[in-house]
């Protein structure tokens, strides 16, 4: 038996779960800190994430001697080092704005269909030309540019590399050729050479004997979503994971990524997926748990939030929300939206408002689904994780309105559970990630799309489309 860790570096904070390999629960770790905000700037200190990295791995290796851990992170923001592997400034976080003109810049070459996705400041790459431009002294200094992921797995092995998915997010890899794209790297004028190596996802980097550990295997995972939607059970074409947390991502699967421009002018990203051949694509809404949890916090401070999706009835609220309460992204990718309210009467209740949130942002959902269609994406089934699957009302709707089977799962965090199911399958604790899901990831319930709720949801629906691409400009 293996014990098997799948750590997972996020934006506020980091944290490590470990399971044997027959599928049993042993401990969850985590490490807080913060993300500096101002004047603008949005800026993580890498240092304090390998702190917090070692502390967690440092508790976990303190009771149980672990075999293999696997890394996942967040994307797109990098560590810079020099010549001594010193950090030269910190990491830029996605949401900062530096590298808007850059990317702008880019925009005028074709990268999109070698690249998965169109310029936006966002990526490594944007950022490291805005540091050159701004920062020369200290960009002549840099000699290695590591994502989280292969930042962690360099401290702890030696070996700079990083997997397919998360090198997806720098916006300079060729997604079919699985390598570093020399177009996008002449046109940012960048050497490529700065970066890791890339190899495919679930690649041992090597041992460790830091933190405490014996030897572990040290694996390169994924970028977060992908891991999330391989601990959901998303191994093959057609399936997709819908992570309803704060932020809610669809992550469809599929073997042939799209090559149209209209597609990646939708916001929509490419991504090679865990599983040799695949690829995975993200579909966004920037306000989903946290819509709820506003709700929750102005109008019913009192009420759980069991109690108040358990008051919501099984009657569509007939009130269009349109649910862009932090901007909108996918297919609009417009941060300046708002969030809006149709159909609201002083008969209207608290419960019909909040039921009308959850309808919302299914609306949300199927509108990109409708948009992914076109272009030959389109998932089978959804499996949920998150907080937001907690609740069977609203998987209920979500079935109703996309017209899909919705599944839920019994994982508590399916990004660690994705990422140790690569560990483990990387030294042969499973035989195969399918193995691996059929240990590790059971379905809790089924949810099925009842025809009659449909049909009354799509007569809203198409008002919500009106509304919606009103507001948009589109």
């Amino acid at each position: 038996m293996k014990i098997l860790g799948g750590l997972d570096i996020g934006t506020g904070s980091c944290k490590i779960s470990l399971y044997d390999s027959e599928g049993r629960f042993l401990l969850a770790e985590a490490c807080e800190y913060e993300v500096s905000r101002r004047a603008g700037d949005h800026e993580l200190d890498p240092e304090t994430v390998w702190q917090g990295v070692k502390e967690v791995i440092s508790r976990a290796a303190s009771r149980y001697d672990i075999d293999a851990i696997g890394v996942t992170s967040l994307g797109e923001s990098f560590v810079a080092l020099d010549a001594s592997d010193r950090i030269l400034l910190p990491a830029m976080m996605y949401t900062d704005p530096r590298g808007a003109e850059e990317y702008r810049y880019l925009e005028q070459f074709p990268l999109y269909d070698t690249v998965g996705t169109k310029p936006h400041s966002m990526y490594s790459l944007p950022k490291l030309m805005w540091i050159k431009k701004h920062k020369p002294d200290i960009y002549k200094k840099i000699k290695r540019v590591l994502l989280f992921e292969d930042y962690i797995v360099y401290r702890l092995t030696g070996c700079a590399q990083i997997d397919y998915s998360l090198a997806a997010r720098t916006m300079g890899f060729d997604i079919r050729n699985k390598c570093w794209s020399r177009e996008a790297f002449l046109a940012a004028d960048v050497d490529p050479a700065l970066f890791s190596r890339p190899v495919p996802t679930g690649s041992v980097a090597g041992a460790s004997s830091l933190c405490g550990l014996k030897n572990a295997a040290i694996v390169s995972g994924s970028h977060d979503q992908v891991t999330a939607a391989l601990g959901s059970g998303s191994i093959c074409a057609g399936a997709a994971s819908d992570g309803m947390g704060s932020v809610e991502c669809i992550t469809p699967v599929f073997s042939e990524a799209p090559r149209e421009k209209a597609f990646y002018d939708k916001g929509y990203s490419v991504v090679p997926y865990a599983i040799d051949g695949l690829y995975a694509c993200y579909v966004l809404a920037f306000t989903c748990g946290t819509a709820v949890k506003w709700f929750r916090n102005t109008f019913a401070p009192d009420k759980a939030y069991a109690e108040l999706s358990g008051s919501v009835g099984d009657e569509p609220s007939g009130i269009v929300c349109i649910p862009h309460f932090g901007g909108a992204a996918t297919p609009y990718m417009d941060e300046t939206a708002k969030a809006a309210f149709y159909g609201v009467t002083l008969e209207t209740t608290r419960e019909q408002l909040y039921r009308s949130i959850l309808e919302g942002a299914n609306y949300e959902m199927l509108l990109n689904l409708e948009v992914m269609k076109g272009f030959g994406v389109e998932p089978e089934y959804l499996t949920a994780t998150g907080g937001g699957a907690k609740s069977p009302e609203w998987l209920q709707i979500k079935a109703d309105i996309l017209n899909k089977k919705v599944v839920s799962v019994d994982v508590e965090e399916a990004g660690a559970t994705g990422t140790l199911m690569l560990a483990g399958a990387a030294i042969g604790a499973f035989d195969s990630l399918e193995a691996a899901r059929d240990i590790l990831i059971k379905p809790k319930a089924e949810y099925l799309p009842r025809q009659a709720m449909h049909e009354r949801y799509m007569e809203t629906y198409e008002l919500y489309k009106k509304l919606s691409q009103a507001k948009a400009g589109l």
